[in-house]
C-alpha cells in the first residue's frame, strides 16, 4: 500500500469536500448534502492524524539538518532530545494512519438488531440475559443511540427467556457485531442458599438491519397473525390484538412484535425484523467466507463460540478472542464496555491490514 500517495489523494478529496459543502447548490440538495457531510466527517479524523504526521515528519527533517550543522553543544543536545521524542510519535501516527486506511466493511454503518437468548443455567440464565440487555441499553445511552424494544419473553424469576431490540444511530453494527456469541457468567445466584458459584450462559446475535432495497418480499409469501400482548405474569398489556406474528412461508422464518400498542406499528417493526432475518443468511455466507479466508481471531457472528466469561466472585471479565481482561466487572455491567469494543476493533483492523499487505 502506497500510504503517501493514498493520503495525498484523500487530502485533495477532503479539500474538495470543504468547497462543495459551502456551495449553495449543494446545500439546497438535502440528500446530496447529507451524503457529502458524512464523507467529510469520515475523513475528518484521518486528516487530523495526517496533519500531525506531516508536521512531525517535517520537524524530524529539520532536526536532522540542524544536528548535522549545529556547533553549539547545548542546542545540539536539545535537538537530539527532541528528535528522540519525535521519532516514536511519527511511528505512532503511521500506525494510526494504516489502521484508518483499512477499508471499512460496508455493513458497519448500518443499524443493528440484537437478539439475546437465555442458554444453559435455568433461572440464572434468564436473569443474566436481562443483565446483558440492561448493559447494552446503558452503552447505547452513552453513545446516544436509540433503543427500540421489538419482542420479548420474560423469564419466571426475572430477566428474559428471549429479548429482541434494535439500536439506531451512527455506525452501530461496526461496534456491536463483535458481541455475537456465547456469554458465560459465573456467580452465586440469589436463589442459591448454599452460596455455591454457578455457571450459566446467554447467547447474543447481532444482525445488520436490512433495508427494503436489500430484500424484496412478495406479500403473497406472508402469513399474518394478530394476538394480544403479554406482560409479566401473563397479564394483558392491552385488551386489543395489537401484537403481530409474521411467517415467511418459503423459508419458514417467523417473527413477532408486541412492544407497540398499535398493530400497524408492530407490523412495521415485524417486517423490519423479517427483512433482517432473510438478509442474515446472505450476510452469514459472506461472513463465513471472510472468516475462512482470514482465519480471524475475532469472530463476528459465530453464535456457538464462547466469547466471554463474566466472573462475579473475582470481579473480572475476560474476552477469550483477544485474551483481554478487565477487573472492574460492576462498572462493565453498567454499560462501560467501550474499552473492550475498541480493542476488538483494533484487532480486527490489524488482521485486515495484514491481509491487504499479503495481497500486495
Amino acid at each position: 500500500m502506497d500510504i503517501q500517495k493514498k493520503l495525498e489523494q484523500l487530502s485533495s478529496r477532503y479539500k474538495e469536500l470543504n468547497m462543495l459543502l459551502s456551495d449553495p447548490a449543494v446545500f439546497g440538495d438535502a440528500e446530496k448534502y447529507a451524503s457529502l457531510s458524512k464523507e467529510h466527517s469520515d475523513l475528518g479524523d484521518l486528516m487530523a492524524i495526517y496533519d500531525k504526521w506531516k508536521n512531525t515528519k517535517e520537524n524530524i527533517e529539520n532536526l536532522k539538518e540542524m544536528i548535522s550543522s549545529e556547533s553549539d553543544a547545548e542546542l545540539l543536545e536539545m535537538a537530539k532530545m527532541e528528535l528522540g521524542e519525535s521519532q516514536p510519535k511519527l511511528q505512532q501516527y503511521e500506525e494510526q494512519l494504516k489502521m484508518k486506511l483499512v477499508p471499512k466493511d460496508p455493513e458497519d454503518a448500518r443499524n443493528a438488531i440484537i437478539e439475546i437468548r437465555a442458554g444453559t443455567g435455568g433461572d440464572e440464565a434468564g436473569i443474566f440475559a436481562g443483565d446483558l440487555y440492561n448493559m447494552y441499553k446503558r452503552y447505547a445511552d452513552s453513545q446516544r443511540w436509540t433503543v427500540e424494544l421489538m419482542s420479548f419473553s420474560e423469564a419466571s424469576k426475572g430477566g428474559f427467556k428471549e429479548v429482541v431490540f434494535m439500536l439506531k444511530g451512527s455506525d452501530i453494527f461496526g461496534k456491536m457485531k463483535f458481541e455475537s456469541g456465547v456469554h458465560r457468567v459465573q456467580r452465586v445466584p440469589e436463589t442459591e442458599s448454599q452460596g455455591r458459584v454457578h455457571t450459566s450462559a446467554a447467547t447474543v446475535a447481532v444482525l445488520p438491519e436490512a433495508e427494503e432495497v436489500d430484500i424484496k418480499i412478495n406479500p403473497a409469501d406472508l402469513e399474518f397473525e394478530a394476538f394480544r400482548s403479554q406482560g409479566a405474569g401473563g397479564q394483558h398489556v392491552n385488551t386489543t390484538d395489537s401484537a403481530v406474528r409474521i411467517r415467511h412461508v418459503p423459508t419458514g422464518v417467523v417473527v413477532e412484535c408486541q412492544e407497540e400498542r398499535s398493530q400497524h406499528k408492530n407490523r412495521d417493526k415485524a417486517m423490519t425484523m423479517l427483512r433482517t432475518k432473510l438478509y442474515e443468511a446472505e450476510y452469514e455466507a459472506k461472513r463465513a467466507e471472510r472468516a475462512a479466508a482470514r482465519k480471524s481471531q475475532v469472530s463476528t457472528g459465530d453464535r456457538s463460540a464462547k466469547i466471554r466469561t463474566y466472573n462475579f466472585p473475582q470481579g473480572r471479565m475476560t474476552d477469550h478472542r483477544i485474551n483481554f481482561t478487565i477487573y472492574n466487572l460492576d462498572d462493565f455491567m453498567k454499560g462501560n464496555i467501550e474499552e473492550v469494543i475498541e480493542a476488538l476493533q483494533v484487532q480486527d483492523n490489524l488482521e485486515r491490514m495484514n491481509e491487504l499487505a499479503e495481497k500486495q
